[in-house]
C-alpha cells in the first residue's frame, strides 16, 4: 500500500497539548510560552531550574555528503527519537528551524518524511514562532544604520569600497543579490554596490546558534565586522552602536521553541543557520535544556560530516562544554551510488534507471564518501553508528554493501524503515 504524503499524515496526527509534552520531558510549565497549540517557547531559565537532573546521553546526528536525493539526517533523527520509547527510553530532539528559501524551491520542507516528522509540520516550515523574521530585522537594522552613518558624515571613516556587511531575506530572490542602494535624491542615501543573502547565512543566525545566554548574544552581537576603514581597521557592530538594539529584537528569538513528533517526542527547534556557509548546528540553548529532559538528547548536524559535524565538535562543543557520548552517520544506497560519480542526478527530476538496479559495485565505489566520514568522526572520538536509511525497492545487495563497509571501519549499522513505520523502524539503530 502507498505510503501518504508527509502532509497527509502530519494532518492525520493526534497532536498532544504542549504542556503535557513539557511534563514528559520535565519542563516546569512556569517556563512555557504557548503560541497557540503547535509551539511554545522555552524560557532561558529552564536551563537553571533543570540543572539539578542528571545530563542524558548525548548523540549527534550527521551523513555522508548530501546529494540532491537528501539522505534524510533530519527524518532518522525523528525516527531515532521517536525509536527510544519502543525500547523502553525517553529521548528528546534538537534540530534546525527550516528556512522558507528551500521550503518554497525544491528541496522542500525540513519536519522529517512519512511517519518520522515533527508536527504540526505546516507550522514548522512556515514562520513557527517568528525567529526568522527577528534575525532578518536584526540584521537589517545593522545594515540600515550602517547606511545612516555614511549618510550622516561617516565619522568612523569607513571604506564604501570595503563593506561586508550586505542585507538578508528568507526567501530566494536572486534578482536580489547584487543590487544598488542609495539611488535617487540627495536625501535617499550614498551610492553603493550591496546586495541581499539569505537569512539562514547571517552573522545573527550564527551568533544565535551559538549563543548561551542573553549577556552572551549581546558580547556577539558588539563582536560582528560590518567593514573596515581605509587603513584596514574593521569596524564593529559595537562602532555603530547598534548591536544593543539587535540583542533586544531577539530576545524572545533566543528562547528555543518547544514541538513534538507524530509519536509525542518531545523536539526542540532552534535557529536555523546553513550547514556548507555557516555552523550547521541548532542551538545551544536548546542543547543546554535538552541535556537536562531525558534517557537521550539527539541533535543533528546539517549537511555532510566533513561539515556540519566537524562544526558541531570544534566550534558548538567548544562553546557549549557539552561531549557527545555518541555519534549517527547516515547513508543510503542511492546517496552511495550518486557518489559513484556514474549517473546524473537533477533534483527535481526522475532518478535515473540504471540507479535503481542492484550494484553494490557502484556501492562500494560511492562507499568512499562513507568511508572519509567515518574517518572524520573517529577523528573526534566518536565511532559513529551508521544509520542505513532504506527506502522502499532498494536490493539487499547493495545494503549488505553499506553494512560491509561500515564493518570495515569497525562501525557497527542498522537498517531502518523509520520513514514508513516510525519509531519502530529505527528501534534496531
Amino acid at each position: 500500500m502507498a505510503i501518504p504524503s508527509d502532509l497527509e499524515i502530519a494532518n492525520s496526527a493526534t497532536v498532544l497539548p504542549l504542556p503535557q509534552i513539557a511534563e514528559l520531558a520535565g519542563i516546569p510549565r512556569q517556563h512555557l510560552e504557548l503560541y497557540g497549540h503547535g509551539a511554545a517557547k522555552v524560557q532561558l531559565e529552564a536551563i537553571e531550574s533543570l540543572a539539578g537532573r542528571p545530563d542524558a546521553k548525548y548523540v549527534v546526528v550527521s551523513a555522508i555528503t548530501p546529494t540532491p536525493l537528501g539522505e534524510g539526517k533530519t527524518t532518522t533523527t525523528v525516527g531515532l527519537g521517536q525509536a527510544f520509547s519502543h525500547i523502553g527510553k525517553s529521548a528528546t530532539i534538537a534540530i534546525r528551524q527550516p528556512s522558507m528559501g528551500p521550503t518554497f524551491g525544491i528541496k522542500g520542507g525540513a519536519a522529517g518524511g512519512g511517519y518520522s516528522q515533527v508536527v504540526p509540520m505546516d507550522l514548522f516550515n512556515l514562520h513557527l514562532t517568528g525567529d526568522m523574521h527577528a534575525v532578518t530585522a536584526a540584521h537589517n537594522l545593522c545594515a540600515a544604520v550602517l547606511d545612516a552613518h555614511l549618510f550622516h558624515g561617516n565619522d568612523l571613516g569607513i571604506d564604501i569600497h570595503n563593506i561586508t556587511w550586505r542585507r538578508v531575506v528568507d526567501i530566494n530572490d536572486r534578482a536580489l543579490r547584487n543590487i544598488t542602494v542609495g539611488l535617487g535624491g540627495r536625501l535617499d542615501g550614498i551610492p553603493r554596490e550591496s546586495g541581499f543573502d539569505i537569512t539562514a547565512a547571517s552573522e545573527v543566525m550564527a551568533a544565535l546558534a551559538l549563543a548561551t545566554s542573553l549577556q552572551d548574544l549581546r558580547n556577539k552581537m558588539g563582536a560582528i565586522v560590518v567593514g573596515y576603514t581605509k587603513d584596514d581597521k574593521p569596524v564593529t557592530a559595537e562602532d555603530l552602536e547598534v548591536a544593543g538594539s539587535m540583542t533586544v529584537m531577539l530576545r524572545e528569538a533566543i528562547k528555543p521553541n518547544l514541538m513534538q513528533t507524530l509519536e509525542g517526542t518531545p523536539a526542540l527547534v532552534h535557529t536555523g543557520p546553513f550547514g556548507n556557509i555557516a555552523t550547521g548546528n541548532s542551538s545551544i540553548v536548546a542543547d543546554q535544556i535538552g541535556i537536562k529532559t531525558g534517557d537521550f538528547l539527539l541533535t543533528e548536524a546539517g549537511f555532510g560530516a566533513d561539515m556540519g559535524a566537524e562544526r558541531f565538535f570544534n566550534i558548538k562543543c567548544r562553546y557549549s562544554g557539552l561531549v557527545p557520548d555518541a555519534a549517527v552517520l547516515v547513508a543510503t544506497v542511492r546517496g552511495l551510488k550518486a557518489h559513484s560519480g556514474k549517473h546524473r542526478i537533477v533534483a527535481g527530476r526522475p532518478l535515473p534507471a540504471a540507479l535503481l538496479k542492484e550494484n553494490p559495485d557502484e556501492v562500494h565505489a560511492g562507499g568512499d564518501n562513507l568511508r572519509k566520514q567515518l574517518e572524520n568522526m573517529k577523528i573526534h572520538g566518536v565511532t559513529p553508528v551508521v544509520a542505513i536509511n532504506e527506502f522502499p525497492g532498494d536490493n539487499t545487495g547493495d545494503l549488505q554493501a553499506i553494512e560491509q563497509i561500515a564493518a570495515e571501519y569497525g562501525a557497527r549499522s542498522a537498517r531502518c524503515t523509520h520513514f514508513s513505520n516510525g519509531g519502530a523502524g529505527a528501534a534496531e539503530l
